[in-house]
């Protein structure tokens, strides 16, 4: 898919993608793009990512409450204290992805950010939003650049701190999610902010 805005169900113009199912309508409609703050709701947007990492994002989006589930919620205090009984336990989980190196890479990211100061998490990956005015709106999802400068240096920061399982296009992709970036389509309906 390369080509600019469609008609979704409602006959609003939508990027290609978010009209591909019902799961992927809603996340587009009310999710994605829109500002994520605070440390246990970046990590599990980071862990999410990660575990992304290969595979379509549909895969993830609907084992989403499986891994938090899974994750206690993706509060990183709880996590960082899992036991080798919990990575065993999460091995063995059908309700998530089972990939052992990305399972360790999110029990050790974990346990590394537990070391950080309260919102320092958040005021890190924040610190790498380009400024929006120097981003032209995309007319088609040939538009969208796979990495940037910003994801690069995040991506960069991040491995820097003993942060696993994030390359510059994974940090991309959380910067889409997070709304550090607004990738809608111009002609989108959700540039700017949700469909309701």
């Amino acid at each position: 898919m390369t080509g600019g805005a469609v008609p979704g169900p409602d006959g609003r113009p939508r990027c290609p993608w978010g009209i591909s199912n019902e799961d992927y309508t809603a996340y587009h409609d009310e999710e994605w793009g829109r500002p994520v703050h605070g440390d246990d709701a970046l990590y599990e947007r980071l862990s999410l990512e990660a575990f992304q990492s290969g595979l379509s994002w549909i895969t993830i989006l609907r084992r989403r409450e499986g891994f938090r589930r899974a994750f206690a919620g993706f509060r990183i205090p709880e996590v960082a204290a899992f036991t080798d009984a919990d990575r065993e336990r999460l091995l063995a989980d059908p309700g998530i992805i089972r990939n052992r190196a990305k399972i360790d890479a999110c029990l050790d990211n974990a346990r590394r950010l537990a070391e950080w100061a309260p919102g320092e998490l958040d005021e890190l990956i924040w610190s790498h939003a380009p400024d929006p005015a120097a981003r032209p709106a995309p007319r088609t999802l040939a538009d969208v650049p796979p990495v940037t400068p910003e994801s690069t240096a995040l991506a960069k920061e991040l491995k820097r701190r003993g942060v696993r399982f994030v390359g510059p296009t994974t940090a991309y992709a959380l910067m889409q999610a997070c709304g550090l970036v607004d990738d809608h389509l111009t002609d989108c309906a959700a540039r700017g902010g949700a469909i309701v």
